[in-house]
């Protein structure tokens, strides 16, 4: 399996999770393995290694989704967070944990071309433009 792949997976994790809020710590920890595991029942058996980056995508992001979704907001003009589309807004929290605080830190550009592609891919016809203008937009911020 392909890290494209593996994040198409934490994608669908993240969606899901963005969409059904738990409401103690228990439940969040229970929907997070559940969701982890339905994603990852979908697509194609995974190595051991594999799995275990979805898991990571998944749970680094969900961990540092406050400090995320800042940097989004500092990046979007005139644009809440809860406004954005599910797919879109989840793509680009995965881009900016890799690009900002995954131990396996990606290049801003392979972080920003993975997130476009995705994009392209579940996304609306508007999506990739506007995740790669978010991500474009976060990177002359940090500069």
């Amino acid at each position: 399996m392909s890290r494209r792949q593996a994040r198409e997976a934490a994608l669908q994790a993240l969606f899901q999770l963005d969409l059904n809020q738990a409401d103690t710590e228990e439940q969040q920890g229970m929907y997070e393995t559940l969701a982890i595991d339905t994603a990852l029942s979908e697509g194609e058996k995974m190595s051991a290694r594999d799995r275990s980056y979805v898991q990571a995508l998944v749970r680094g992001t969900r961990e540092n989704i406050k400090a995320i979704d800042a940097l989004i907001m500092e990046s979007s003009k005139d644009w809440k967070i809860e406004r954005m589309a599910a797919v879109d807004r989840n793509l680009v929290r995965i881009a900016i944990y890799e690009i900002h605080f995954s131990e396996e830190k990606l290049t801003p550009n392979i972080a920003i071309n993975e997130a476009v592609e995705l994009a392209k891919k579940y996304g609306t016809d508007d999506s990739s433009r506007y995740v790669n203008g978010i991500l474009g937009a976060m990177m002359k911020l940090s500069r």
